[in-house]
């Protein structure tokens, strides 16, 4: 199985919960074509660099996961039809170099959340 990063781009417009079921498929489709996904990184809203599909702005998530190669094909298959994704870009790690970075990076994609857990309840107390 080969490291796989997918970075997607999902329409502004869309409510939180209507943006977490957009992810919520995309990692359906992971699971169902029996990929590992090691890390979610929801990066939150962004301006884009460019305008792209009348949308200035996008809600930024990275997916960081072990696969096969045509599994690749059936994920993209699957973004490029959905209406609410607007940008897509999936990078395989092969070289040594390259998964010693990927795995520094779905370390810091997965202590992400538990440092702003721990600053939430912090601020609770």
């Amino acid at each position: 199985m080969t490291c796989y990063e997918t970075l997607f781009v999902v329409k502004p417009t869309l409510t939180e919960e209507e943006i977490a079921s957009q992810i919520a498929k995309v990692k359906e489709v992971l699971a169902k074509e029996g990929a590992e996904l090691l890390a979610t990184d929801d990066m939150g809203m962004r301006k884009l660099a460019y305008t792209v599909a009348k949308s200035n702005r996008g809600y930024y998530t990275v997916l960081y996961f072990k696969a096969d190669g045509n599994v690749i094909q059936e994920l993209e298959r699957n973004l490029r039809n959905n209406e609410e994704i607007i940008k897509f870009l999936t990078v395989k790690y092969s070289k040594q170099r390259e998964i010693a970075q990927f795995d520094k990076l779905v370390a810091a994609a997965n202590k992400g959340p538990k440092k702003e857990a721990k600053v939430e309840e912090a601020q609770e107390a």
